[in-house]
């Protein structure tokens, strides 16, 4: 199966979270996982915010963000994905960030993973409702 990956997922592959163990997983198990280059920013985003936070030290902030280059995604020109994403964005009055990886999604016949709940659950009644997956999903469909 493809998937695209959103930030949250990869967050899970370098801390321990709620579906740290189903991100492992999914890492390991062979899927074809894309991403959009988009993803290696917010993850150094959350990282930081972590670290500010106190939930992780500086240091392994830094460490952490180092693997993400070597994270087990093809990556996608965030460039080519822009005009789809900013039409979704606008059709669904949602943020541009999370778009990317569906339109992703949409131009690969892909489904997007993703740990956010509010998303996956904001975009269940809509037409995008079956390219959407939250992680705890896919744990029931492994």
């Amino acid at each position: 199966m493809r998937y695209v990956v959103d930030a949250g997922v990869a967050v899970n592959w370098l801390v321990v979270e709620e579906d740290a163990d189903v991100a492992q997983e999914l890492a390991t198990s062979g899927q074809e996982l894309h991403a959009p280059r988009l993803m290696a920013s917010e993850v150094a985003n959350a990282l930081w915010r972590k670290a500010r936070l106190g939930e992780i030290g500086r240091g392994a902030a830094g460490i952490l963000l180092a693997s993400v280059r070597d994270m087990p995604v093809h990556w996608g020109a965030d460039e080519t994905l822009s005009a789809d994403a900013a039409r979704l964005a606008l059709v669904l009055d949602h943020p541009i960030y999370d778009c990317v990886y569906l339109a992703l999604a949409h131009r690969i016949g892909a489904v997007m993973l993703t740990a956010d709940l509010r998303f996956a659950n904001a975009m269940a009644p809509t037409e995008h409702g079956k390219a959407v997956l939250a992680l705890a999903d896919y744990a029931r469909t492994r």
